[in-house]
């Protein structure tokens, strides 16, 4: 549980450290999301692949691994003297870390006979479901009265002790039987190659495309062209393949296709309001870090809350109905959010992001149980990694494009607000003398204070067009949401048993409740004899 947790409280604690970031290693925030966005795409790349690393090296082995890989790239994300390093090195801690949930909660349901499983299960849940509670505030506190480098530098003692317990306590069970590639272990080089390179690409389109004049841009168009033959590639690859990497078979299930659709637009959204409101707050409001964390923390509440009933709901009513209910309250908090304005208090901007965290919570668990319905139980595994994979590349592209929609916002309101400042406009020279009497005031100089009179409005006429692009942004994000229940209403619905919502809750429970992208599939999960440590 330890690395588990250790691997939530870090993706919960960056999105408020993020303008900090950005200042401290001279970036924009729109660059400064490339630490969000790039552990994201690692962390889907090594999905699909934690079951065959399990069976080449062990279980154990492969978990110490991925503890140690995370925690040393940790310490390397806080000693990161510029942007680029620190985006190399939160890749390398994508890659460890995307395993760690999945692999925990097999070796905890293995390590516990079967009536104790759900006492293992709920004890492992309290660990992860604090994190993202505390993690933005703990966040913003050690941001606020350290620096942004110890949000990575907490994890070395929880690393290293985290490897300690593992190596003493934990050991693969009888029944658990490596391969290698002498005994028919084969692994799909060509499929991991395209799959990813096509999201590699893809990210650089997506994060690039801004700031670089979309396709006026050479690197633009190359990266979309590589993204594009990439990823259709992979898809031809593998569905040719005996041993695929992803099984994209899966799809011509209809409840799963949908699925799959609706969580890539659910990731979008969530993953990308969760970015851009800590920006909003501090950049706009000028909340400090801790001020911003508190705001996002009652949310994981909420979220809990939402998941007790839930998990009770599903069995009573149909699984689709429950997820138009999560849209339309999400959706509620995000209308809310678009009505924000530079006056906003701290009551509202939270009780807005707890109502669509409260929605949240009757998402992802529904979502996966209608489109495991139709899956075979031999290929849950692949099911669950690929359901993730879209979670998380929904949310990497989430983060990339909402940056983008602030951008371009923001450029036409300004565009729009500043045809007032003109001398036609009777406002604008009674708010000049207005600031230069202010400035003069204060000390400023006749002269010096005309100059400056005009900077405080350019100022304000800036801060004004980005709350304006936030706000178009949140309403966007509503109607995507809204949009979604037409889709939702398409799947096939059935009241789900109580094994199919236990198999969704091990699946997606951690990845609604950090936010930010948990990592959680059942390929290890599914159909184990359970095995008690001596």
């Amino acid at each position: 549980m330890l690395a588990t947790f250790m691997e939530v409280l870090d993706t919960s604690v960056a999105n408020v450290a993020l303008p900090h970031i950005a200042g401290n290693l001279s970036a924009g925030v729109d660059e400064a999301t490339w630490v969000l966005t790039s552990y994201l795409v690692a962390n889907a790349i090594v999905l699909p692949l934690s079951g065959w690393f399990s069976t080449l090296f062990g279980r154990k082995r492969f978990y110490m691994a991925c503890v140690a890989i995370f925690t040393v790239s940790s310490l390397l994300c806080g000693m990161a003297p510029s942007l680029g390093l620190l985006i190399l090195f939160r890749v390398l801690q994508g890659l460890g870390g995307g395993a760690l949930q999945p692999i925990s909660q097999a070796i905890l349901l293995e390590s516990f006979p079967r009536e104790k499983q759900g006492v293992a299960m709920a004890f492992y849940g309290m660990g992860v479901v604090v994190a993202p509670v505390i993690g933005p505030t703990l966040g913003g506190w050690m941001t606020d009265n350290y620096t942004w480098r110890w949000i990575f530098l907490i994890n070395i003692p929880v690393g290293i002790l985290s490897l300690s317990l593992t190596a003493a306590m934990i050991f693969d069970p009888p029944h658990f039987v490596r391969k290698t590639f002498a005994n028919g272990l084969k692994l799909d080089y060509i499929g991991i190659g395209l799959l990813s390179l096509g999201l590699a690409s893809l990210e650089i389109l997506l994060d690039e495309g801004q700031r670089n004049d979309w396709f006026g841009s050479n690197m633009i168009v190359t990266a979309a062209i590589v993204a594009a033959v990439a990823l259709v590639a992979v898809v031809v690859w593998e569905l040719r393949q005996e041993q695929p990497v992803v099984d994209f078979r899966i799809l011509a299930s209809r409840n799963f296709a949908l699925a799959a659709v609706v969580m890539y637009a659910v990731g979008f959204t969530l993953y990308g309001s969760t970015a851009i409101l800590p920006i909003f707050l501090q950049t706009i409001l000028g909340y400090t870090a801790l001020l911003s964390g508190l705001v996002l923390s009652p949310g994981g509440i909420a979220m809990m809350i939402g998941m007790l009933v839930v998990g009770r709901l599903l069995s009573r009513f149909e699984a689709r109905w429950l997820i138009v209910f999560g849209l339309v309250v999400a959706a509620a908090g995000l209308f809310q959010m678009s009505g924000f304005n530079l006056d906003v208090d701290f009551r509202s901007a939270m009780w807005a992001r707890t109502v669509q965290a409260l929605g949240m919570a009757f998402l992802f668990v529904p979502i996966n149980t209608m489109a495991f319905t139709a899956v075979k139980p031999e290929k849950i595994g692949y099911a669950t990694g690929l359901m993730n994979l879209f979670r998380n590349i929904g949310g990497s592209g989430g983060i990339a494009m909402i940056t983008t929609i602030v951008a371009r916002r923001q450029q036409f309101h300004q565009e729009v607000l500043v045809t007032h400042l003109t001398p036609l406009d009777g406002g604008l020279l009674p708010t000049l003398n207005g600031m230069a009497a202010n400035l003069v005031a204060h000390g400023a100089t006749s002269p010096d204070a005309a100059v400056q009179a005009q900077g405080l409005l350019y100022g304000l006429v800036q801060r004004q067009a980005t709350m304006l692009a936030m706000a178009d942004t949140f309403w966007t994000l509503a109607l995507i949401f809204l949009g979604l229940i037409p889709l939702v209403l398409c799947l096939r619905g059935t009241v789900a048993p109580r094994g199919a919502v236990r198999l969704a809750n091990s699946s997606n429970v951690i990845p609604l409740l950090t936010h930010l992208g948990g990592r959680c599939h059942a390929s290890d999960t599914a159909r184990r004899k359970p095995f008690h440590l001596g």
